[in-house]
């Protein structure tokens, strides 16, 4: 009869070795997320120590659905992260259908798309912010040359939410093109060799071939950049601090400017809480979507 011979440690622990890395992050991840909320139901302040050990339940959250600014930062948050996701994911289609083509603009093109990415947030928002000053940008005589009048651009509540837009436009659609560029480059042939010699429409060959196909990809570009828009700091903190006045005061920039400069930290963790959970449901559905999208690609 053979004896069990017990594997050595080091082919015993290779499981949890593996694993390791893993647990680190997860750990990583849910003390501070922990930490929050824990603190979002204190009275802590910075300025008041003590008052950490204040319990204080659900007052902090109450008051803030119940503040006078709630639904008007809900909206600026909803409004930034829709259009300039909306708006990116057009050009990017545009711009990625022009690409998709053998030609040598295309060529030369392709690989400049990655430029604005490479600029930090924060370095090309400042960037923007000194072309849209009134007196010495170059927007606004460019706009005069060709007939249109100046704007005083993130200086006025009309056009804040427009300028941060363009800004994050400007950075972010090179993302949404080149995902969906990828995707138009690895459709197969064969249908839509099919559906030229049948003497089908581009239209008719967009709606029924390249945008069922295409709509993992979309749906990849969506997640990415709503969930970064959603929580968006570094171009409306650098172009106006959520000025003027409290026009473009996100959920992430209240949460900053309650917590942080007016040190009043329970109060403003409520808002980082439920902009995760808002996250978090957004993107389940969207990778529930995707999920069922692939699936319908790929003919199942």
């Amino acid at each position: 009869m053979e004896e069990n011979i017990r594997p050595p440690l080091a082919v015993r622990a290779r499981p949890w070795l593996i694993a390791l890395p893993a647990l680190l992050v997860l750990i990583g991840i849910l003390y501070p997320f922990l930490t929050a909320i824990y603190y979002s139901l204190t009275a802590y302040a910075f300025n008041r120590p003590g008052s950490v050990d204040t319990f204080v339940g659900l007052r902090n959250y109450t008051r803030m659905f119940t503040h006078e600014d709630f639904l008007y930062s809900t909206y600026i948050t909803f409004a930034y992260a829709l259009l300039s996701t909306g708006i990116q994911l057009s050009i990017g289609l545009i711009v990625a259908m022009l690409l998709n083509r053998d030609s040598r603009l295309a060529k030369i093109f392709t690989p400049t798309l990655i430029f604005p990415m490479m600029i930090a947030p924060v370095i090309g928002t400042l960037i923007w912010k000194m072309m849209m000053q009134p007196s010495v940008g170059i927007l606004n005589p460019m706009l005069n040359a060709v007939g249109l009048p100046s704007l005083q651009w993130a200086a006025v509540p009309e056009t804040a939410l427009f300028s941060v837009v363009l800004v994050d436009v400007w950075m972010f659609t090179p993302f949404a093109a080149l995902i969906l560029l990828a995707g138009l480059r690895s459709f197969p042939s064969a249908p839509f060799e099919a559906a030229r010699v049948d003497g089908a429409s581009f239209w008719f060959t967009f709606r029924n071939l390249t945008l069922p196909m295409l709509t993992p990809f979309i749906i990849i570009v969506v997640v990415f950049r709503l969930m970064d828009s959603l929580k968006m700091f570094d171009i409306i903190f650098a172009m106006t601090e959520g000025g003027p006045g409290n026009t473009l005061m996100t959920y992430q920039l209240t949460a900053y400017r309650t917590g942080i400069q007016f040190q009043r930290l329970a109060q403003g963790l409520p808002y980082a809480i439920l902009l995760y959970i808002i996250i978090y449901i957004t993107s389940m559905y969207l990778i529930k979507a995707w999920g069922r999208a692939q699936r319908r690609a790929a003919g199942y």
